[in-house]
């Protein structure tokens, strides 16, 4: 690319404000020059507004940056705006930006579900960003909204669209071990979850439920049908950082020679992202590990700069013998949210959406 384009982050100093601001500050297509917050950090310098979570403390190239109020006027001469912002505000600023004009990326979860919104796993589905031209259209938008999925989600269909494509797929059921990072910053108090499971996530459970159809789904007219199969989830906060681990049980509408052949099939899956060369892009968006203790949230949730969905324990379920069972561990933070977000910006670069 020639001239880098302009950026914001809105809520930047949660935790998967400050991911997007990891991601964006030396980015080579994208130059970071707004962050907004609450009304309290208004003002501030972002080093001295955010309370840093993550290694290294925030890059010194944004940390002088003025934090400024989450408004339209605050992002008026930017290219793009990637919200982190939290569900109970993001619809009504989102709506307002793009019917403004303004391109905005959100890894909140009002409008994922309607109709004209792209819902969209990069690797997955990235044919449905066609949907911002039905948006446009329908809303009288100048602007539109683009919507990464579900942490739990993101994890999960990156792993199922290369079966999906081989093989058909019946059904799918998940049990999720997820990270206190998934919850925010102050989302679970540590004297729940220390020495304990909590085997209960407000509305995550449905989300996973609605959004893999969707994603899976195809396009329709102005629309996507969802994929027609069964998905349960039972989903449980876990004292664990970083890192969604899910155990995943999938029945096969065609059942492989061998699980040599669906290991093979998982290890060379690519989407489009990694045939444009993006910049997010893993070189392998699925990773496959043979040993028996694999994958494991300490020790894999980094692999593909946390782009990549590390797989093991691949084999057959007892119920079917076109049932698989295997682990999928994932980065909530970066694959299950900012880092998705800004695939998603690239692909809309690279197709001419942008």
């Amino acid at each position: 690319m020639g001239d880098k384009l302009s950026v914001a982050v809105l809520g930047s100093t949660g935790l998967v404000g400050q991911r997007f601001v990891q991601l964006l500050h030396d980015h080579p297509w994208f130059e970071l020059e707004v962050l907004t917050a609450s009304e309290r950090s208004v003002g501030l310098k972002y080093g001295e507004a955010v309370h840093w979570v993550w290694s290294d403390g925030p890059p010194e190239s944004v940390s002088d940056l003025r934090v400024a109020s989450t408004s339209y006027e605050s992002v008026k001469d930017v290219d793009v705006v990637f919200s982190a912002l939290p569900s109970s505000v993001a619809r009504d600023v989102e709506v307002e930006l793009a019917r403004r004009g303004k391109v905005v990326v959100s890894n909140a979860s009002p409008l994922r579900m309607e109709p004209d919104v792209p819902l969209v796993n990069p690797e997955v589905n990235w044919d449905h960003l066609r949907l911002v031209e039905v948006q446009r259209e329908r809303r009288g938008w100048r602007g539109f909204v683009a919507k990464n999925p579900n942490c739990t989600t993101a994890i999960l269909t990156l792993t199922l669209k290369p079966l999906l494509d081989e093989y058909g797929i019946a059904r799918v059921r998940v049990a999720t071990m997820q990270a206190l990072s998934g919850a925010g910053y102050r989302g679970v108090y540590s004297m729940d979850i220390l020495d304990n499971i909590v085997p209960y996530i407000k509305e995550e459970e449905e989300k996973v439920h609605r959004e893999t159809r969707k994603i899976l789904g195809k396009l329709s007219g102005d629309g996507v049908d969802p994929l027609p199969i069964g998905v349960a989830a039972s989903c449980h906060r876990v004292p664990v950082l970083e890192g969604h681990l899910e155990a995943v049980f999938v029945e096969l509408r065609e059942r492989p020679s061998s699980l040599d052949e669906v290991i093979e099939v998982l290890r060379r899956f690519r989407g489009r992202p990694q045939e444009l060369g993006l910049p997010t892009a893993p070189e392998r968006p699925v990773v496959v590990r043979t040993e028996l203790d694999r994958p494991q949230p300490r020790l894999d949730r980094d692999v593909g700069r946390g782009m990549s969905v590390v797989v093991g324990r691949v084999r057959w379920s007892e119920a079917s013998d076109r049932e698989l069972k295997y682990l999928a561990l994932g980065s909530n933070t970066v694959r299950g949210a900012a880092g998705a977000a800004v695939l998603i910006a690239e692909l809309l670069v690279a197709e001419g959406y942008i």
